[in-house]
C-alpha cells in the first residue's frame, strides 16, 4: 500500500530488510534509505525484484558496519561506492551517495557527498529520484517525482541533453521505461533522445543489447519502439529495422496465449534478409544460441508454411519440421502471420503441431556406411542421400530398407524438402 507520503510493503518490512538497515543506523540513525525502482514499483503496485539503498556513510564505514552486525558483503562497485549486502541468499545493493565529478558518456568520477539533493540530481529520471527512509516514509528531493512514479511519467530530472550526454545509455533507459510505465512519451525527452543518438556509438554492444532486449520485453514495447523509430534512435540500433508491425505481433501473442518474447519481437523489427540479421548478430555480439534463432526463421527454405496450414498438409509440414526445427518454424509460422495479417487459426494449427511433434531419430549412421564400403566424401553422400529418401517416405522406412539404399549405387539425386 502506498499513500502520497508513505508507503508499506512486505519487503519493507521482512526480517532480512530490517537487518540491513539497522546495521547501517547502529552507526548513524537517519543515514540509509531505499531508492530506486523498489520505491517507484510500490507506488505503482507492482513486484518488486531488486532493493537499493542510499546511504550517507562512505563504503568503507558501510562494509566495517555490515561486518559488525554479522552480515556478508561483497565490494561490488567501490569506485562508485557500491557495496552488496547478502542476507539469507537476498541481495541489498548499498551506495554512498555520490555526485559526479567528470563524465564522457560511458562512465562517471564521482565524489561521496551527504546531500541527498545532491545524490538525486545525478540520476536519470525524475520517478527513481524517490527514498524511502527504514519507516517507508517517502522523501522527494526532485519536484513531482512520486506524481510521475504513480502516474507513469518518464522525464528526465533536468536538462534532458545533460543528463544524456553523462550517459548515453539513458536513451535505451528512457525507451525502456516508457515500455513498462509510459502511456504518453514525453516529447522534450525523445527531440532529446534525437538529438543526442549518435552518442550511442560510445556504449558497448552487449550493454545495448541487454536494454534491447527488456524494452522488447515489456508491456507496452509497440508504443516505446514506434518513438525510438520516429527519434531515428532504432535505425541506429537496428538498421534497416521497421517497428510498425509490433504492435500487430503483440495483439497475436495476446490471441496465441505466448508471453511476450524479446527475440520474438526483435524478429519483427529487423529486416528479413539473413545477410543483414548476420550483420546485426554480429554486431550486437549476441549469443550462439540467440543468432541461431534471430536467424532461423528467414531462412527462405521454410516456404510458406500458413499455406501448408491445413490437416491434408501435414504430411508437407513434418519434413519442415525435421529440417528446420519447432522453433524456427514456430516463429516463422507467427511472424508470417503478422506480415500477411493471416488467419490466426492457421497461425495457431502450425504452432500447435510444432510443439507437439517429436522429431524422430534417423535410424542409420556412419558406421553403417563404413560397413556397406563407403569412404571419405562417399559416406556424407550416400548419408544424405538415404536421409531424404527417408524423410520423403514420411520417415516410415525401416532400417533394413535403408541399408539396402544405402549399399546401392547413388540413384538421380532427390529434392530435398
Amino acid at each position: 500500500m502506498a499513500t502520497h507520503d508513505s508507503i508499506e510493503a512486505d519487503w519493507l518490512k521482512s526480517a532480512a530488510t530490517r537487518a540491513v538497515m539497522e546495521a547501517l543506523e547502529a552507526v548513524e540513525p537517519g543515514c540509509a534509505r531505499f531508492v530506486g525502482g523498489c520505491i517507484r514499483n510500490t507506488l505503482r503496485g507492482a513486484s518488486v525484484d531488486d532493493i537499493d539503498i542510499a546511504t550517507q556513510l562512505l563504503p568503507a564505514d558501510t562494509m566495517a558496519a555490515l561486518k559488525t552486525a554479522g552480515i556478508r558483503c561483497i565490494a561490488t562497485g567501490l569506485e562508485h561506492g557500491t557495496i552488496t549486502a547478502i542476507v539469507h541468499g537476498a541481495p541489498y545493493e548499498i551506495t554512498t551517495l555520490r555526485r559526479d565529478v567528470e563524465t564522457d558518456g560511458r562512465r562517471a568520477v564521482v565524489a561521496f557527498t551527504r546531500d541527498w539533493a545532491e545524490d538525486a540530481a545525478r540520476r536519470d529520471f525524475r520517478l527513481n529520484a524517490i527514498y524511502a527512509d527504514a519507516e517507508g516514509t517517502l522523501y522527494e528531493p526532485i519536484g513531482h517525482s512520486i506524481e510521475d512514479a504513480i502516474a507513469g511519467r518518464v522525464i528526465f530530472i533536468g536538462d534532458a541533453d545533460e543528463r544524456l550526454r553523462e550517459d548515453y545509455l539513458r536513451i535505451l533507459r528512457f525507451f525502456r521505461f516508457n515500455a513498462l510505465y509510459g502511456l504518453d512519451v514525453d516529447a522534450d525527452g525523445l527531440a532529446a533522445c534525437e538529438r543526442q543518438k549518435d552518442g550511442l556509438s560510445k556504449i558497448a554492444a552487449e550493454r545495448i543489447w541487454k536494454e534491447l532486449k527488456k524494452t522488447l520485453a515489456a508491456p507496452r514495447s509497440s508504443n516505446a519502439m514506434a518513438a525510438m523509430q520516429a527519434s531515428g534512435v532504432l535505425d541506429v540500433l537496428m538498421p534497416g529495422g521497421n517497428a510498425d508491425d509490433l504492435s500487430v505481433l503483440e495483439e497475436l501473442e495476446q490471441g496465441l496465449k505466448l508471453d511476450a518474447d524479446p527475440l520474438l519481437r526483435a524478429m519483427a523489427v529487423l529486416p528479413r534478409a539473413q545477410s543483414r540479421l548476420e550483420g546485426f548478430c554480429e554486431h550486437m555480439k549476441v549469443s550462439n544460441e540467440e543468432q541461431r534463432r534471430l536467424t532461423g526463421w528467414s531462412d527462405p527454405g521454410l516456404g510458406h508454411l500458413l499455406q501448408l496450414a491445413k490437416r491434408t498438409a501435414r504430411a508437407e509440414l513434418l519434413p519442415v519440421l525435421y529440417t528446420h526445427g519447432q522453433q524456427a518454424v514456430c516463429d516463422r509460422a507467427v511472424l508470417d502471420g503478422v506480415m500477411t495479417r493471416h488467419d490466426l487459426k492457421d497461425v495457431r494449427y502450425v504452432c500447435s503441431l510444432a510443439k507437439r511433434w517429436k522429431r524422430p531419430q534417423f535410424p542409420v549412421g556412419g558406421d553403417d556406411a563404413l560397413d556397406a564400403g563407403l569412404k571419405g566424401p562417399e559416406v556424407g553422400k550416400a548419408l544424405r542421400r538415404v536421409e531424404t529418401r527417408w524423410i520423403e517416405s514420411q520417415f516410415k522406412m525401416k532400417r533394413e530398407a535403408l541399408l539396402e539404399l544405402l549399399r546401392a549405387p547413388d540413384s538421380q539425386p532427390i529434392q530435398r524438402h
